[in-house]
């Protein structure tokens, strides 16, 4: 018996048949309020999700590389360094770096150093009377070296403790001015930029289809004649940044290159270009006189005919340009076709059979 109310109960659930109730009720203040609640929702559909944050589009960021190259030869003839010719191998240090390079514009030398006892400079701040004000041993980030624990003579006048260093000291404190390589600002860099947008499978270059190797070897980037041209002239670059290239390349500086790459993939590839801006990236306030600019040290070693080891120490000043990548894509059409042949194309699959998706898919998806 209780088996025979259960499948009467079972077949009176499948075979019932049921439908809300439609309540009409004809009163202003609820119909008011009602409607304004629809209105809320449909506004922020329309106006947050689809306007403002643009829910219907589907977006990717980027992932690039950035390959550099530096040209130009630069001429100084001067009384330190008599007449020289500087070319890339010279003013760029070092050779290669990730997204950057640096330009050496301005330098100071201090030639056949070799380590041995020399007396330290007084602008250290190791002046003395006598042995008993230098400690030996003492190593000091303000020092040129490690004292030796004696009072030695610097000049007439002037004592300074003695360092073991590599001697004679760098004692030249002011740059030269004008810039001895001024002539940097006539380089030109060719900046080669390959992008991807891994979500969507597009990559792309900043050297367009349309660039010919015969152009290339001519072109120079600017703005109104040539925006598309990856060859740029340093002088340019700074220029666009509100400096002055012979007063930049006193001290040196850093300057950001930045491509913006904002593709839309509904739309044809050839309209997926990038964009050049440059700003003045480390401090450019005059006023701020403490420790200003860009520069470094670095040696070049050699033996001398004695066979002992010898360095020029070289103070380079010059300009640091960071290129720097960003960009977003956008796909609203292209990504629901694509989406629809991968989800009916696994569907197929998934019943057993094997179908080509060829021209006649697409012709019916569009």
């Amino acid at each position: 018996m209780p088996l025979r109310e259960t499948c009467c109960s079972v077949c009176d659930f499948i075979l019932e048949y049921d439908t809300p109730r439609i309540v009409l009720i004809k009163n202003k203040k609820v119909g008011l309020i009602n409607r304004l609640v629809q209105l809320v929702i449909l506004s922020y559909i329309i106006g947050w999700v689809l306007i403002w944050r643009k829910g219907y589009q589907d977006f990717d960021s980027i992932v690039s590389s950035v390959i550099i190259k530096v040209k130009g030869v630069a001429f100084v003839n001067s009384s330190g360094f008599g007449e020289r010719l500087w070319d890339s191998a010279d003013y760029i240090i070092p050779p290669e770096q990730e997204s950057s390079f640096f330009v050496m514009t301005n330098l100071i030398r201090t030639e056949n150093q070799t380590q041995g006892h020399c007396p330290e400079l007084p602008k250290n701040g190791f002046n003395c009377t006598s042995d008993s004000n230098c400690t030996a041993g003492l190593i000091d980030p303000h020092s040129s070296g490690v004292l030796t624990g004696k009072c030695v003579t610097f000049n007439e006048g002037v004592k300074t403790c003695e360092v073991l260093a590599w001697c004679p000291l760098e004692s030249q404190t002011v740059f030269p001015n004008p810039a001895l390589l001024g002539g940097a600002e006539n380089f030109t860099v060719l900046i080669k930029n390959n992008i991807r947008f891994p979500q969507f499978n597009f990559s792309k270059r900043n050297i367009l289809p349309n660039i010919s190797a015969s152009y290339l070897k001519t072109c120079v980037f600017n703005r109104t004649k040539e925006p598309y041209c990856p060859i740029f002239r340093l002088g340019d670059i700074v220029r666009e940044t509100g400096d002055k290239f012979q007063e930049l390349a006193l001290q040196g500086g850093v300057i950001g290159i930045l491509i913006k790459w904002n593709c839309n993939l509904d739309r044809s590839a050839s309209e997926c270009v990038p964009q050049y801006t440059f700003q003045r990236l480390d401090n450019r306030n005059v006023d701020e006189t403490v420790s200003p600019g860009y520069n470094f040290r670095y040696a070049k070693y050699y033996e001398n005919s004695a066979g002992k080891e010898t360095r020029t120490l070289i103070k380079a000043y010059g300009i640091r340009f960071e290129v720097e990548v960003f960009g977003k894509v956008m796909c609203v059409l292209r990504c629901l076709r694509s989406q629809f042949r991968d989800s009916l194309a696994q569907g197929v699959e998934d019943c057993g059979f094997k179908l080509h998706i060829g021209t006649q898919m697409e012709s019916v998806i569009k």
